[in-house]
């Protein structure tokens, strides 16, 4: 891009999108302008934009999804245009009209699209009339309890009820058996009326084994829309995605033209504009069928930037100021060189159900070297609270294969350091290490078959233990211990730490006080 496509771009969002889209900006020549709540007041999303506006409040409702301060904050920093990252209003059509209604660029699609996909019975009804394959089911209106039961046993079981609105697998139950069925079905109605406003409900027959596999896309103003290839997402928890690369290992060229060609007929029949993902089950003969559209830059977008070199913040800006993909990229997108991985880091307990976690992070220490990118949205001495999401950082790695990214993942991982409140560090570490992670034998269900990898059995006591408690015996027989040694829940032995070593004036190893 010869120039700025805009001057100031509010960043509607916080964490580590929020700072990877004022990284992106700045690379553009452009200003960024922050928004932050009275609980970020200095988190560190705040300190990477170049103009930083208060909205007030502490939950998500009061402040980055209030439509309101969100566009006065706009207004009093001078911004010319909208980004909204993912998550919280990205996709909300009334948020994308509204800042279009003030004269702002919004950095997405239109809120029509949004409303013509973002719900999932409509996305399945337009992928249908494309040509898209959809998975066996139903998405109409049915009268009555006995009606929605005749139907789920005509689909056959077993089966999904999904919610139509949303995502995030909120309103999703899975029903092994005809006697679950209204049971599963109420109980999704309630959680999707309580989480979207919107109780309308589809049903699909669950396709097991399967791997999740999705296209990226980006839409011009003119017409004109790319896939930038695929993404496998398929190792999953509740529906959420634990670990994305790309490629695919199990896509070959011509299945990836064949799943591209689908997304980019589905995406031109509603106009789509800017970044997006059309998302697909693959099952074990490698038959796809489509599930949704996210209409937004997803989360795991950095694996896809990985392998084909592209920024694809670069080009929603371009895009959204009026160039033409096929200026911007003549020769087309570039195919897959290498192999991405990307973990997602998050304050969680995964050995208590992924129970998330909250507290003062005392120290950061982030992994580097070739190959490695971390999307952090933390520092040292950040407070991770109950009111937002607890991701900390994305660990994305780059390797010339897909073995040797997975050893550099896990390297990465070891090296990936967050004192203060539980992480799930480890989780990943064990399941990028998995023989069947490893040799690419992935399914969406392969953390429900192995429980272990979750919640493992109690190790071993290591080496380590013993030395300490050696060393704490040591101690104590010549008197107090040291500060933190014992009832503080303070690491005293370790990198970092020199409470105990400094107590043994002239220790030797396998000696004690000098005796040679």
């Amino acid at each position: 891009m010869s120039a700025p496509p805009f001057r100031r771009v509010l960043v509607a969002n916080r964490g580590e999108i929020a700072i990877r889209v004022c990284r992106g900006l700045r690379e553009c020549g452009v200003e960024s302008v922050a928004v932050f709540s009275d609980a970020d007041r200095d988190a560190a999303h705040r300190h990477a934009a170049d103009h930083a506006v208060a909205i007030g409040g502490r939950s998500a409702a009061e402040s980055y999804l209030d439509i309101a301060r969100l566009l006065d904050a706009a207004a009093s920093a001078g911004c010319d245009a909208v980004h909204p990252g993912y998550g919280f209003l990205s996709e909300n059509a009334a948020f994308a009209r509204a800042v279009e209604a003030a004269g702002l660029t919004f950095i997405g699609p239109t809120g029509d699209t949004m409303e013509q996909v973002g719900g999932k019975r409509a996305a399945r009804r337009i992928a249908v009339a494309a040509g898209v394959p959809v998975v066996p089911g139903f998405d109409g209106d049915l009268p009555d309890d006995a009606a929605w039961l005749a139907k789920a046993e005509e689909i056959g079981f077993p089966l999904l009820v999904k919610a139509s609105a949303g995502g995030g697998g909120k309103g999703m139950r899975l029903v092994e058996r005809a006697a679950d069925f209204l049971d599963a079905l109420h109980a999704g109605k309630r959680e999707a009326k309580s989480a979207f406003g919107d109780d309308r409900m589809l049903l699909e027959r669950r396709v097991l084994p399967a791997r999740h596999v999705e296209i990226q896309i980006l839409g011009d103003l003119h017409g004109d829309v790319l896939s930038f290839h695929e993404r496998e997402c398929s190792v999953q928890r509740r529906h959420q995605k634990v670990l994305e690369e790309a490629p695919s290992p199990i896509v070959d060229p011509e299945l990836r033209a064949r799943m591209g060609e689908a997304a980019v007929r589905l995406a031109k029949a509603v106009g789509y504009r800017n970044a997006g993902t059309v998302e697909f089950l693959l099952d074990e003969d490698r038959r796809f069928y489509f599930l949704e559209v996210n209409t937004r830059l997803q989360v795991e977008h950095p694996v896809t930037e990985c392998v084909t070199g592209l920024d694809l913040v670069h080009l929603q800006l371009a895009v959204a100021a009026g160039a033409r993909l096929r200026d911007l990229l003549p020769d087309g997108v570039p195919p897959p060189r290498g192999h991405a991985i990307e973990a997602r880091i998050y304050a969680e307990v995964p050995e208590q159900g992924f129970l998330p976690a909250a507290g003062r992070l005392t120290r950061v220490l982030e992994a580097e070297g070739p190959g490695i990118r971390v999307d952090s949205g933390v520092r040292g001495g950040a407070e991770i609270t109950v009111h937002y999401d607890p991701m900390l950082a994305k660990l994305i790695v780059h390797a010339p294969d897909r073995r040797t990214a997975c050893r550099r993942l896990d390297e990465a991982l070891r090296d990936s350091v967050y004192l203060g409140i539980p992480t799930n560090v480890d989780f990943l570490r064990r399941v990028v290490r998995d023989a069947r992670f490893v040799a690419g034998d992935l399914r969406t269900d392969m953390l429900d078959l192995d429980p272990d990898l979750c919640a493992p059995r109690a190790p071993a006591i290591p080496d380590s233990a013993y030395v300490a408690a050696i060393l704490a015996a040591v101690l104590g027989a010549g008197g107090e211990a040291p500060a933190g040694a014992a009832g503080t829940g303070e690491a005293t032995v370790g990198a970092g730490s020199t409470a105990l070593w400094s107590r043994l004036a002239g220790f030797r190893v396998a000696a004690v006080g000098g005796a040679r």
